[in-house]
């Protein structure tokens, strides 16, 4: 938890954007000619250097790190087999989330799974060794 000065500074820039706004439109609807200079210098000077003197960047600024990513791919049963490989799920977890997946699998996706490994979606079908040795 940051402590509380820290989130107050982290909304400076966004007070300040919404001043720029409130002023811009009300001088918009007051029928000033003005207004676009508002907008302009508003969002192109002030609340940059509002950000700048408050010390806000964009690490501080996200609150939802993202996790180290990992090699993505396009198949998910080979995502499934690297995480059961490396430990990161047990054998029930592994098996309970290839069934969901074999569940939930189109048509289209076996037969493409099978096309990048050069074979026909009936030779899935057949028992495949690497299969059998994860899963048992």
């Amino acid at each position: 938890m940051r402590p509380l000065r820290s989130r107050h500074r982290n909304r400076a820039t966004g007070i300040a954007s919404l001043l720029v706004l409130g002023v811009g439109l009300t001088a918009l609807f007051l029928g000033f000619d003005w207004f676009w200079v508002v907008f302009a210098v508003g969002f192109a000077v002030v609340v940059p250097i509002v950000s700048i003197l408050a010390g806000e960047d964009e690490s501080e600024t996200d609150e939802f790190p993202t996790p180290p990513s990992e090699p993505t791919t396009d198949d998910p049963l080979e995502t499934l087999r690297r995480r059961y490989a490396a430990g990161e799920l047990t054998e029930e977890q592994f098996e309970r989330k290839l069934e969901a997946l074999l569940e939930t699998e189109t048509m289209e996706a076996v037969e493409d799974r099978a096309r990048r490994r050069g074979r026909t979606p009936a030779d899935d079908s057949v028992d495949d060794p690497e299969t059998e040795r994860e899963t048992s």
